[in-house]
């Protein structure tokens, strides 16, 4: 009996020590997960600190090279310069009546002043010097002296390509882009990196690095995003012509929320080597690097530079389809679709009228409009827009944050990433009856579950490229007007209203070329009609986008101009025909 009772006490005294050992381990596990945590947000500060070392440096060299060049030039007639248009500019410099020295720093001091404003550089490219001095050497190039601005995340050779995303600082570049290159063959000069949003996949401009990009129009408003600090640069007049990327409106939002012009082209039409993403591998939404300027003309010059024969050898990828000049240009009238609405976002007030009063003056150019509605719209962006972009379930997205301080922008769209697939599967079958939108993101942001899923979302993409191509052969259209979301949004809400994205991102989706044009601005009666709207849905997300476009009195609005793939050139020829047409209508 003492010995039973032996064995009894010493197995209580054995559980007791293990389960004091076990919690020992536990609370060094966690002391050790908490150690390492605080470490790396420690090295992550230090590399954040060492960024904005550089940057600053960066502009206060500038500042001081620019200042000695005034004081040796007083003659340079800066205010002349900027007014200058594109094909203005170069006609000038290849004629000798501007030199590129005068562009140059007339163009870097407007930048400077620019970004003290908006906050919309990540780093002048000091290389961009020392290109100077050489390059006359390539005088016959179809950008010869144009200093050209280029969004962070496009390889410049000896600088990062971060992405607004802590763990790719401290990476520099071992040589430039393939588009970089070409515009430096066409005697361009990349002379400033402009701001992005914190891992690209956010149509804010806002990261821990370099902070928060503002709208050159209101500065209590965002830029747009992902490429924001072009469009604010180039909204602000500090830049003629800058480089963006756009995988699901990344071009477009920025380029309408500050007033100016920017296209996506065709995917695949324009090398993509160099233009670093956020992750690699995901094929459903392609993303397209692109230009942005203040008019159409600068797009068209830009595409024909660089779809040169240099860049066909550079990136044997690329078909070697050069610029269509004689289809940019003609005067055929046109069978163009629209609409309002795509069924899935209301537009506001002001972009509804926006299409109205383009479609009208189309009209009377001699064109017909054919109404149009996009296929199968709900579907598409649950099942093909959303849960393609996020195959993975935004693994590859959240793991590129680790370590790294989350930007506020950011926080509201990434923090339901970051539950449990089968948390989101619950909640998009839960709200299903209640609250269908919600439903299906939540649906979308978990991602597929095996290989032969993906194979079959490839597949279901690939065969409504093929549909919607019919529709449009069935409806007998060139090219189609559409929506562009907007005006300008307030700050923190670009994370929250994901829903607008269908306007852009459908147009990656399908590979089509699109691009915005600005055509009116937001009047004191679109204010007055906002009051009421309710959007489609009458449900969080239309809430929130009610708040997200208010005071928006003044700001610009713009339009969206889509034409099938390779026809690029078709799709700035309807953008030319708004431009022309809505300043005609001015005069």
């Amino acid at each position: 009996m003492e010995n039973l009772k032996l064995l009894v006490h010493r197995a209580q005294v054995d559980k007791r020590t293990a389960a004091l050992l076990a919690g020992a381990v536990c609370g060094a596990g966690a002391a050790v997960l908490l150690i390492r945590r605080v470490i790396r947000f420690r090295e992550a500060k230090v590399k954040i600190q060492r960024a904005r070392e550089r940057r600053t440096e960066s502009l206060q060299r500038a500042e001081e090279a620019v200042r000695r060049y005034k004081e040796s030039h007083p003659a340079t007639d800066s205010a002349l310069i900027l007014t200058l248009t594109l094909s203005e500019l170069t006609k000038q410099l290849q004629e000798g009546l501007l030199s590129p020295e005068e562009v140059f720093y007339t163009y870097m001091e407007k930048t400077l002043d620019v970004n003290k404003k908006l906050n919309c550089c990540t780093g002048i490219l000091l290389e961009s010097f020392d290109q100077l001095k050489t390059l006359d050497s390539n005088k016959k190039g179809l950008l010869y002296g144009v200093p050209v601005s280029i969004k962070e995340n496009f390889a410049y050779k000896n600088h990062d390509c971060s992405c607004g995303v802590v763990i790719n600082l401290d990476q520099p570049l071992q040589e430039d882009g393939v588009l970089v290159e070409v515009l430096k063959r066409q005697g361009a000069i990349p002379f400033v990196k402009t701001n992005l949003p914190q891992a690209l996949l956010n149509y804010d401009c806002s990261n821990p690095i370099y902070g928060q990009t503002v709208n050159p129009h209101n500065l209590q408003k965002t830029s747009g995003g992902s490429s924001g600090g072009e469009g604010a640069l180039i909204g602000g007049g500090g830049s003629v012509l800058g480089l963006g990327s756009d995988i699901g409106g990344s071009i477009r939002i920025p380029a309408a929320f500050c007033g100016i012009c920017g296209l996506k082209p065709t995917a695949r039409r324009l090398s993509s080597q160099g233009v670093r993403p956020i992750y690699g591998g995901q094929k459903s939404v392609p993303s397209s690097a692109g230009p942005m300027a203040r008019d159409v003309d600068s797009l068209a010059l830009c595409m024909q530079a660089l779809l040169s024969e240099h860049m066909f050898s550079l990136d044997p990828t690329v078909p070697p389809i050069p610029f269509n000049l004689e289809m940019y240009q003609s005067t055929k009238p046109l069978r163009i679709g629209y609409f309002e609405s795509d069924g899935y976002v209301q537009p506001s007030p002001s972009t509804a009228r926006a299409i109205r009063e383009v479609k009208a003056l189309l009209e009377q150019a001699g064109h017909t409009l054919v109404p149009y509605s996009p296929l199968k719209i709900r579907h598409v962006a649950e099942e093909l827009l959303i849960k393609g972009i996020l195959a993975d379930g935004a693994t590859t997205m959240l793991q590129k944050l680790e370590g790294s301080p989350l930007d506020p922008c950011l926080k509201a769209q990434v923090v339901p990433y970051s539950l449990p697939t089968w948390v989101k599967r619950t909640l998009s079958f839960l709200l299903k009856p209640v609250a269908p939108r919600a439903s299906g993101v939540f649906s979308g942001i978990s991602g597929v579950s095996s290989v032969p899923e993906l194979w079959k979302q490839h597949a279901a993409v690939e065969d409504y490229i093929h549909e919607t191509i019919k529709d449009w052969r069935r409806c007998n259209i060139d090219v189609l007007l559409c929506p562009m979301f907007g005006p300008a949004f307030n700050f923190l809400y670009c994370g929250k209203v994901t829903t607008v994205l269908t306007n852009t991102m459908l147009y990656n989706l399908l590979t089509f070329p699109a691009g915005v044009v600005p055509v009116t601005t937001v009047t004191a009666e679109d204010e007055e009609e906002l009051k009421h709207y309710k959007g489609h849905y009458q449900d969080r997300w239309d809430k929130l986008f009610k708040e997200a476009v208010s005071g928006g009195e003044g700001l610009p609005v713009a339009v969206q101009c889509v034409a099938l793939p390779w026809q690029d050139e078709l799709c700035l020829r309807l953008m030319r025909e708004v431009e022309h047409l809505v300043k005609q209508s001015r005069k």
